[in-house]
């Protein structure tokens, strides 16, 4: 009995050591680095987008750069490079249709970039040597 109980101790160190890469690191996190009431609805939007409609096995920060001249400057970061710019102006009543649509391009070139490092070769250097 104590055989069996001890097997089943030392599996389950195993399987709780082999998950413990992928457990490393906290996903799911969309930042918010706004900062007026266009870079809020914006934000909030474009994380209600994305948690409806995928995993959320990524990271991502959004920033926001008002200017009173040409609006703001909001750009979205996966791994700390840029997915995402765009201008929204300073009249700018209703974000969602443009938060959406930024959520979904930011979506398809989070897939893209993943499948790009699935593919890559690296037999000569690692993937941090790049």
């Amino acid at each position: 009995m104590n055989r069996h109980w001890l097997m089943a101790l030392l599996l389950s160190l195993l399987a709780s050591c082999a998950w413990a890469g992928e457990e490393d690191e906290m996903l799911g996190f969309i930042i918010d680095d706004t900062i007026s009431h266009i870079g809020h609805d914006f934000y909030y939007s474009f994380s209600e987008r994305l948690r409806a409609t995928s995993r959320m096995d990524f990271n991502l920060v959004v920033r926001e750069r008002p200017s009173a001249r040409w609006g703001s400057l909001v750009t979205v970061e996966f791994q700390q490079r840029l997915v995402y710019r765009r201008f929204l102006p300073p009249n700018t009543v209703e974000l969602k249709d443009e938060a959406y649509e930024a959520a979904d391009l930011v979506r398809m070139e989070i897939v893209r970039r993943k499948l790009e490092a699935l593919l890559q070769d690296t037999t000569d250097l690692e993937r941090d040597e790049l």
